[in-house]
């Protein structure tokens, strides 16, 4: 497989966020065809139908980059038992105008840790129901919601408890994204 890129989007823009920090160690568990590209997406404006004639240049690049990549890598955490609003924003901009969106067709792999017990398994679903609309084919197993505890994330990669377990999703996304693209 010729090396492909996956567009990393993570869900949270607090300067010390979780999902970050894994998205972070996580990448570094790809195999050399797939190549992370991390999307910034806490620079959008809120999205507004009346801005789709004439965006922000932060949209333009958004779509350019998300337009440019072979696959997603939804990395999100749960606020509210939901998606955050800034990853909502950021999917709304790209799918924007009706009929172009940038995201339709592309294979997309859904993570993230919270601090509670069952991890962002809800917002997990939620943004699944939004792929599925959006035409992303998303990767339905292996499901990964993990608790944010001590030793997941150890200078900067994936700690040794976990690394095993966040290894086979690497592997099951790798092989969806070769399949799908």
């Amino acid at each position: 497989m010729s090396q492909k890129t996956v567009a990393v989007v993570v869900g949270s823009i607090r300067k010390e966020s979780f999902n970050r920090q894994f998205a972070e160690a996580l990448v570094k568990q790809f195999p050399a065809e797939l190549k992370a590209q991390f999307i910034r997406i806490d620079d959008l404006p809120l999205y507004n139908q009346d801005d789709d004639g004439n965006p922000a240049p932060q949209v333009t690049r958004l779509r350019g980059e998300i337009k440019a990549a072979d696959a997603v890598l939804f990395v999100t955490a749960e606020y509210n038992r939901s998606i955050p609003g800034v990853l909502k924003n950021a999917i709304d901009h790209a799918s924007r105008p009706w009929g172009q969106s940038v995201w339709a067709g592309k294979p997309a792999g859904v993570v993230g840790v919270s601090v509670g017990a069952i991890g962002t398994s809800l917002a997990q679903q939620h943004l699944r129901n939004v792929l599925a609309y959006l035409d992303m084919p998303t990767l339905g197993q292996p499901e990964m919601f993990l608790q944010w505890k001590e030793g997941l994330v150890q200078d900067g990669a994936i700690g040794p408890d976990s690394k095993e377990f966040v290894q086979k999703y690497v592997d099951a996304f790798a092989a969806w994204v070769k399949k799908q693209a």
